[in-house]
């Protein structure tokens, strides 16, 4: 029997369902739409938006979940604008979570389907969109449809993943569960490069096994040519002999413990959001990591949203710039991305991506397409990962000083090139620097077309390329 939420009820979620095409059309029509959302996780500076934003917050919280029957597996009806941060705090009293939980608490799930999004259970769940059964999209031309893998409106299901919101916002999704439990054990195993890393990668990716244990979850992190680790996790009821859950929600910094423990054990929440407390490391570019500036920092405010918030007023307002300029510093380009590099070519990668490139750590996490037969086949057009493909997510998150000679975006492009060269795709979430021709040619551009004409007919919302390279 469904288990309704405390936060949306199914007939809240109605009445919101039935005013958002009013709101929609009440909306200026000679201006783009835009989503009103206080939060973003993007990393590219976008032009102002002229005009009220689309609402919909009304689209928040777990509907009801849907205990599995007869071996299907278990689902939960979704609001679009739902955060991570809130499917966790509703679905693990009742025993789930999400397939793919992304590692930054305020990523919504609508959010992570139309932009991708990748965790450690991505090497045996895939992406968050594989995980949907059907979602309601409000479109460009007004109208809400119910999109499925083989429903009138398929088109739409497979090409709006990685769409950015070109192509409609999801006001809902249904989405497959998985059962947790209370803890996450970890193993943390050293390489001494990044090529054993990755045959370690590929057996795991393989077997759902190393040394005899089972593996629910896998990434890595580098911390330069000679030190890498696989982070190992599996679901357990017990804390596995330790007196009691590590914490790293206040003074301890989770990325160094990898390199200090051999093993660990996490609450399942904290596991989840064990990266969100730091940024992954990117705390340190704020102090946050000094040992006086930690006991003195808020523990509630250690968290990625504050962060982005305290990057999002140097954007605007180029304090730390404007400071640098007067010391006669060289200019920094952003250099924030993530990248799919083929598992085989992945140590290939990031040796040049360390020789080229100077920062360091690097995160690494294997992913596969869920389904794997018919091999080669690309089911999700606009970013087209290859069926029994093995591949590694590695991200990089920081600035370089801009050498002499050269202009802002030189880094990035060359990292483009390099990508491309070896059969990878980078996610768009952050700058990007592509031509128009070679941008459609990587992101579904023929694919992409009819699907645009026969959603958005008016262009209300700006095309992929426009916002991914132009920032619109």
């Amino acid at each position: 029997m469904a288990t309704p939420s405390v936060t949306s009820s199914p007939s809240r979620h109605a009445r919101a369902l039935a005013e958002v095409t009013r709101s929609y059309a009440a909306l200026p029509p000679d201006l783009p739409v835009r989503l009103a959302k206080r939060t973003s996780n993007l990393f590219r500076d976008r032009h102002a938006a002229a005009g009220p934003g689309l609402d919909l917050s009304a689209f928040r919280g777990v509907v009801e979940v849907r205990p599995g029957h007869a071996g299907g597996p278990a689902t939960a009806l979704v609001g679009g604008l739902t955060t991570y941060e809130q499917l966790v705090d509703e679905l693990l009293p009742h025993g789930y979570v999400p397939l793919v939980v992304p590692q930054l608490r305020t990523i919504t799930i609508g959010g992570a389907v139309t932009g991708l999004g990748i965790e450690a259970a991505s090497f045996r769940n895939g992406l968050p969109h594989e995980s949907v059964l059907e979602m309601r999209i409000l479109t460009g031309d007004g109208e809400v449809v119910t999109a499925t893998p083989d429903g009138e409106h398929a088109d739409l299901f497979h090409t709006f993943p990685n769409s950015y919101g070109s192509l409609g916002y999801a006001l809902d999704l249904l989405i497959e569960l998985e059962p947790a439990r209370p803890y996450v054990a970890l193993r943390h195993v050293r390489f001494d490069t990044v090529g054993a890393l990755t045959g370690a990668t590929a057996e795991v990716m393989a077997t759902q096994t190393w040394d005899g244990d089972r593996v629910d979850f896998v990434d890595g992190v580098v911390f330069g040519p000679s030190e890498a680790y696989l982070c190992l996790g599996r679901w357990t009821d017990h804390l596995e002999g330790q007196a009691r859950p590590s914490d790293y929600t206040g003074q301890q910094v989770f990325y160094r413990s990898i390199q200090q423990r051999r093993t660990d054990v996490l609450t399942a929440h904290d596991y989840l959001w064990r990266w969100d407390t730091d940024w992954f490391w990117c705390s340190r570019a704020f102090g946050a990591q000094h040992p006086t500036v930690r006991r003195l920092w808020p523990s509630r405010l250690l968290r990625s949203d504050v962060y982005w918030k305290i990057v999002a007023f140097e954007n605007r307002h180029h304090v730390m710039g404007r400071i640098e300029r007067l010391r006669g510093l060289p200019g920094r380009e952003r250099v924030v991305q993530d990248v799919e590099i083929p598992l085989d070519a992945t140590a290939e990668f990031v040796d040049w991506f360390l020789r080229e490139v100077p920062i360091e750590p690097v995160w690494l996490c294997p992913v596969q397409l869920r389904e794997q037969e018919p091999r080669g086949e690309t089911p999700w057009p606009l970013y087209p990962m290859r069926r029994g493909e093995r591949y590694v997510n590695v991200g990089f998150w920081s600035t370089v000083a801009v050498a002499p000679g050269a202009t802002d975006g030189d880094v990035n492009r060359r990292i483009e090139a390099e990508v491309s060269r070896l059969g990878g795709h980078k996610s768009l979430y952050s700058d990007a620097f592509y031509d128009e021709a070679t941008f459609a040619a990587l992101y579904g551009g023929t694919a992409y077309g009819p699907v645009k004409q026969r959603y958005d007919p008016r262009g209300r919302f700006p095309t992929l390329y426009e916002k991914a390279v132009q920032a619109r």
